[in-house]
């Protein structure tokens, strides 16, 4: 990443925090603290996000910008930023003015299975940070995913259980695991794994579901 770029992403960050203090967006409140567990933590997924097939790019359930502002910026990919809290997604529209990014990224308020009805089969890459399970994660991002299209799933700690039941649903989900990356963080202790599921088939079951559905009656 250039110098141009660096400051954009350092930027946001005193954004977020700034605005913390009026909208809960993220339990970090330090600058510090921010370059580790939110930029540096972001961009650890750039590799996969690069590797992706080209096209839109969408951040799931993405709070406070993180990951999608880091990687729209250092990718220059269209990009949407999605949550389904509207508070979050007024700030990022004032976040992106300021950082100048509005000719290619932009928020979308509502669920994800509203996201899938409004852009489906739209998106060459997602992502997801900490988010739900994810074989949810899988279902959710089926519809919302083009053919070949890829979900890169930020986690801390993942069980062999939720592993294997991610597994279980491939077939089922259209959705197969193709990359599994475990590593720490720059401060030696915070550990990390991103998984990236791709889309191989159609989905064996009419998708999106009823909103809610994936959480409250899992596969």
């Amino acid at each position: 990443m250039n110098e141009t770029q660096q400051r954009l992403i350092e930027r946001h960050l005193d954004l977020i925090i700034e605005a913390n203090k009026i909208t809960n967006l993220t339990r970090i409140d330090s600058v510090e603290d921010g370059m580790l567990l939110h930029v540096e933590d972001s961009l650890s997924g750039l590799q996969e996000i690069q590797a992706a097939p080209e096209g839109l790019y969408g951040d799931l359930g993405t709070g406070g910008g993180f990951p999608g502002i880091p990687l729209a910026i250092a990718t220059g990919r269209q990009t949407i930023l999605a949550d389904s809290v509207g508070k979050k997604t007024k700030v990022l529209d004032g976040v992106i003015e300021d950082l100048g990014l509005s000719d290619h990224v932009s928020t979308y308020h509502g669920r994800i299975e509203d996201l899938a009805v409004d852009h489906r089969f739209a998106f060459s890459v997602l992502t997801a940070r900490a988010l739900s399970q994810l074989s949810i994660l899988m279902e959710l991002a089926s519809p919302c995913l083009k053919m070949g299209g890829q979900l890169i799933c930020y986690k801390a700690n993942v069980s062999e259980e939720e592993l294997e039941h991610a597994r279980e649903l491939e077939k089922k989900l259209g959705m197969k695991i193709v990359s599994d990356r475990s590593f720490t963080l720059s401060d030696g202790q915070t550990n990390r794994r991103i998984i990236v599921f791709e889309k191989f088939a159609k989905p064996k079951l009419s998708l999106p579901r009823k909103v809610g559905f994936a959480q409250k009656k899992p596969l």
